[in-house]
């Protein structure tokens, strides 16, 4: 499969993953229609454009309108299908681990392909599956994930790491792909499950 085709599927899975994300959020916090838009397009988009204009390339989401659909369907399917989804049980917390490790990948992808060597792809990988959440609680004045004592950065990371690891070792991309991708994903699933969390930093004064 042609490597720009792989990372348009990752990116679409990976918006509309985060778009349900961000949307349930605005919906606790009771926003209505358009600020639920407005936050999921946010967390949707907003790694990857950060991590484009880094790269000095037209943000994914301007090439083609499919993006911004792709967020009113997540739209539309939270506010039909909510009374469903809410019994499922941190169905948010699913979404938004499966959209940092899609965008995690894809961030890595896309700066190898512009010639990018690794450690700065998976610093770009890391930007482009965490900063949309980080947009996303600043609009609705949460606590940013990445700041708490759970693992999530770091989850996006070791995926990357073992992304790395993989083509080092000669996998195949398709191969790589879903192993960094597991990767992530259980990361984030055991620090929560387990509450694993880094060292927390010590003021002078306690």
């Amino acid at each position: 499969m042609n490597q720009n085709v792989i990372i348009f599927i990752i990116e679409l899975l990976g918006t509309f993953a985060f778009a349900i994300s961000g949307i349930r959020h605005a919906a606790a916090k009771r926003f209505d229609w358009f600020g639920g838009y407005v936050c999921g397009i946010a967390v949707a988009i907003g790694g990857g454009t950060i991590r484009d204009v880094m790269l000095l390339t037209t943000p994914f989401w301007m090439t083609t309108p499919i993006y911004i659909i792709c967020t009113a369907v997540a739209l539309l399917m939270v506010a039909f299908f909510g009374r469903w989804m809410e019994p499922l049980k941190n169905a948010w917390f699913v979404f938004d681990t499966l959209g940092l490790a899609l965008f995690t990948i894809a961030g890595i992808q896309k700066s190898l392909d512009f010639g990018q060597p690794f450690w700065v792809a998976i610093i770009m990988g890391c930007i482009t599956g965490s900063a949309g959440g980080v947009i996303r609680d600043v609009l609705l004045n949460n606590e940013p994930v990445i700041f708490q004592k759970e693992i999530y950065a770091m989850a996006s990371v070791v995926g990357g790491l073992v992304y790395w690891a993989g083509i080092l070792l000669g996998m195949s991309v398709e191969f790589t792909v879903v192993l960094s991708f597991i990767t992530t994903c259980v990361i984030r699933f055991l620090a929560v499950r387990y509450h694993i969390s880094l060292p927390i930093l010590k003021n002078e004064t306690e």
